[in-house]
């Protein structure tokens, strides 16, 4: 008779399968069995981070590049820190198996007052009942196999993240050895499909301006290829959205920009809302990508498909896919048409540095701009850091990541764990403010221990400076931290203090020069200094109020 293997053993079986290497997260007593299984494994290795919540940024940001992310945590006290990262990865479309030991299913009996338990031993269950696609409670060895991998499948459809309640009785027992695999390929309705491509095929040929605005799941669903195909067959224009920036090498000839209403710059914006054929593939328009909704686009004259929905103009078409959709387009008889874009405006880095300046936060970014090469990915924090890092020039696809729609700080520092995980060949560039810096900065710990080498650049503008034009007060401030001194304490890195555009330049050519370890550059910024893109929001914003006021 066959034997099956363990169950622990066959969830890190299937992730890695699905491509997982790496499991971040934090021991605790409720998960110490699986911890010992991934230590053990030759397949992944288990990632200790500070705290839960590092962990579950960093799955995130792996996720974001290699398609599928872990973290594992124990039970309610670990559970539901990871709360927050999960809630950002089910908004974005972030793959991440959410793996939480628990009491074992002989000591529920009678319901005993277990430590770590909130309410009911379902409670945390029922948590992430609402923050995920598919979830579920290994109670059983015969259906372990098969609920393992419905949750894995459904993570892998839908890109959003899934949660497997692991109680620790069962980590070590065998499951079902009778139990196959089974992959069912989804197709679209091919009906649905044919009629759908034929209306927009007809939209796009009759149009004289049309574009393409890519998003997110262009991303998740690994698209960035054929997007470069359908572009490059018609010669039609791209942008981008926030959340999907870098989806598109942002050097090619027919990449427009950024799109983010009134945030961006306004050729981009211009062009964008006067097309009278918009081709939305794989873009969520949410608040922060429309620029807190100032941008104007024209249902009308949109061809709208994600993942999740197909309309074009007023026609809403059921069962599509987002995939045989754009292989549609590129196998289609599309007309290509002469390229004509309004003219790129790169202004030249002024001589830098300049002896005796102060820096302020544009020299910085335009500074930063120059310094981002081939092998960077940017990762930005919400905040300033993202307003100023829209503008900067990504080379590659996929070499931008930020919160983008949910705006959780203190993303940016774990995620350079995930990302230098998921691609050793990239060396992260780390924009966040002191504030966000102060919720997840120690994860530098972490970065120190596993040998990683990210740049990071504090924005050091004393608190919240993106809630000051709202709102100020005291509750904007936080504490001031000596950021560079941050290597003396864990005994590795690099630290800068830096006032000056010389010390700027000095800081970033010793980062370059010191690969094999974190630096960290304390930028010190006025307050009252904030991003071009933030300065174009309010300007706007601004003018709305006005224009309601004088009626």
């Amino acid at each position: 008779m066959e034997t099956a293997m363990p169950i622990g053993a066959y969830l890190i079986q299937r992730l890695y399968e699905c491509g997982v290497r790496h499991v971040f997260g934090v021991p605790g007593d409720f998960v110490l069995g699986f911890d010992k299984q991934l230590e053990d494994s030759p397949l992944v290795e288990f990632i200790n981070t500070c705290d839960e919540q590092g962990a579950g940024f960093a799955a995130d940001a792996y996720a974001r590049l290699q398609g599928l992310g872990a973290v594992c945590i124990t039970y309610c006290v670990g559970g539901l820190k990871v709360a927050n990262t999960t809630a950002q990865a089910y908004a974005e479309k972030s793959p991440v198996v959410v793996i939480s030991g628990a009491p074992g299913m002989n000591e529920r009996i009678k319901n005993p007052l277990l430590h770590h338990k909130v309410r009911d031993f379902d409670t945390q269950y029922k948590v992430f009942q609402q923050l995920t696609v598919a979830s579920t409670v290994i109670d059983n060895p015969d259906t372990a196999f098969q609920e393992i991998d419905r949750v894995i499948a459904m993570a892998l459809r839908y890109k959003r993240p899934v949660y497997i309640e692991l109680p620790r009785d069962l980590v070590n027992l065998p499951g079902n050895p009778n139990y196959r695999l089974v992959l069912n390929q989804e197709n679209s309705d091919a009906n649905a499909l044919r009629e759908a491509l034929d209306e927009a095929i007809a939209m796009i040929n009759a149009a004289r301006q049309p574009v393409i605005l890519a998003g997110v799941e262009m991303h998740r669903f690994g698209l960035q290829e054929a997007l470069v195909q359908l572009v490059e067959k018609t010669n039609i224009p791209i942008a981008a959205t926030l959340l999907g920036k870098s989806v598109f090498s942002e050097l090619h000839p027919c990449y427009l920009g950024v799109y983010e209403g009134a945030m961006g710059h306004e050729d981009v914006r211009q062009y964008v809302e006067s097309s009278d054929c918009l081709i939305m593939l794989g873009a969520f328009m949410s608040d922060i990508n429309l620029g807190i909704f100032t941008a104007h686009l024209d249902p009308k004259r949109s061809i709208n498909v994600t993942s999740e929905k197909a309309s074009i103009q007023f026609h809403n078409y059921e069962d599509i896919r987002l995939q045989d959709f754009v292989q549609g387009l590129i196998d289609a008889n599309i007309r290509p048409r002469p390229l004509e874009l309004p003219p790129r405006v790169h202004t030249p880095l002024e001589s830098f540095p300049t002896p005796g300046k102060k820096i302020t936060l544009g020299r910085l970014f335009d500074r930063l701009n120059a310094f981002v090469d081939d092998n960077t990915i940017v990762l930005a924090d919400a905040g300033d850091a993202l307003f100023a890092g829209s503008d900067l020039i990504i080379h590659h696809r996929t070499e931008f990541m930020a919160p983008a729609y949910y705006a959780s700080l203190g993303f940016a520092v774990p995620a350079s764990l995930g990302v230098q995980l998921a691609n050793p060949e990239l060396r992260p560039l780390v924009l966040v403010g002191d504030g966000a810096f102060q919720m997840t900065g120690l994860e530098l710990s972490t970065v120190a221990r596993y040998h990683l080498n990210p740049i990071v650049v504090v924005i050091d503008n004393q608190g919240y400076a993106t809630e000051r034009p709202m709102q100020d007060g005291k509750f904007n401030d936080v504490l001031n931290w000596n950021y560079s001194k941050l290597p003396e304490l864990l005994g590795a890195g690099f630290g800068f203090d830096i006032t000056s555009e010389v010390e700027l330049e000095e800081a970033l050519l010793a980062s370059r020069m010191n690969p094999d370890s974190f630096c960290i550059l304390d930028v010190h910024i006025d307050p009252s200094d904030t991003s071009m893109a933030l300065k174009r929001l309010t300007s706007s914003l601004a003018a709305k109020v006005r224009s309601q006021r004088d009626r």
